[in-house]
């Protein structure tokens, strides 16, 4: 993190996490630690999408933990990571929230390169995603994605797609916001599937896209956040300098 940025005023940092190497290969640690005080509004996002490299035979790990104080509202919303062919890997993310506390939160797997037409074949990747409010689980999630598995084709799994995102809030919006939130899944093209649902009694949302773009992919994401940002975060949708680029 080289600087903060202020370009919704004081209130709001927007922070861009680089990763200089530009990519993951076997055999890399990766460990993120974001803290949010109370009373503080961070959003995090990455510059350019996260590329898992082929592995020579070492595994690769990736931990974030992230954690929002009571008042506090975290905004993380990194840009889509690629697995290559062949990648090895292990992804673990976990949100601790304070009573009070709010997150919008995004995660994107891109299993190969779609744009080139290059499958993930032969790769592994374990996924982990647990978000946690005042020692309450609100959600858990484990995902065992190897590139040969039927995970890949199968109905209950990828369905042959090779994108998958998740994007989750907390609290869960108003019924208004679902109901625009399941529209704007309903107008995908055919062959991308979207939807959102409310979680943990109330205390969560989990929005969802299955597809074949990364480019559709991110456009859904990031207009499910915007329509999620003033619900639940009090603002107006105020997208990254970064997306732009």
């Amino acid at each position: 993190m080289q600087r903060a940025f202020y370009p919704e005023g004081p209130r709001t940092c927007h922070v861009y996490v680089l990763h200089p190497p530009g990519g993951i290969v076997g055999g890399d640690r990766l460990r993120v630690d974001v803290s949010v005080a109370a009373g503080a509004h961070a959003l995090l996002t990455t510059p350019a999408a996260t590329n898992v490299y082929r592995s020579a035979g070492p595994r690769a790990r990736q931990r974030q933990h992230l954690r929002v104080a009571s008042g506090g509202a975290l905004e993380w919303l990194p840009q889509e990571t690629i697995l290559f062919d062949g990648a090895d890997v292990e992804l673990g993310t976990r949100v601790d929230l304070a009573a009070g506390a709010r997150l919008v939160a995004l995660e994107t797997l891109c299993f190969g390169l779609p744009a080139r037409a290059e499958a993930f074949l032969r790769g592994r990747c374990r996924q982990t995603l647990e978000l946690w409010q005042d020692g309450r689980p609100l959600l858990f999630e484990r995902g065992c994605f190897d590139g040969a598995a039927p995970v890949a084709a199968a109905r209950w799994g990828l369905g042959g797609a090779p994108l998958l995102g998740t994007l989750l809030a907390a609290p869960a919006p108003p019924p208004a916001v679902l109901d625009a939130l399941r529209a704007l899944a309903a107008a995908l093209p055919a062959g991308d599937l979207g939807a959102a649902t409310i979680v943990a009694d109330g205390a969560a949302l989990v929005c969802r896209y299955l597809g074949h773009s990364a480019e559709r992919c991110a456009a859904f994401l990031r207009a499910a956040w915007a329509l999620l940002r003033p619900a639940v975060l009090d603002r107006p949708a105020a997208p990254p300098r970064i997306w732009a680029t």
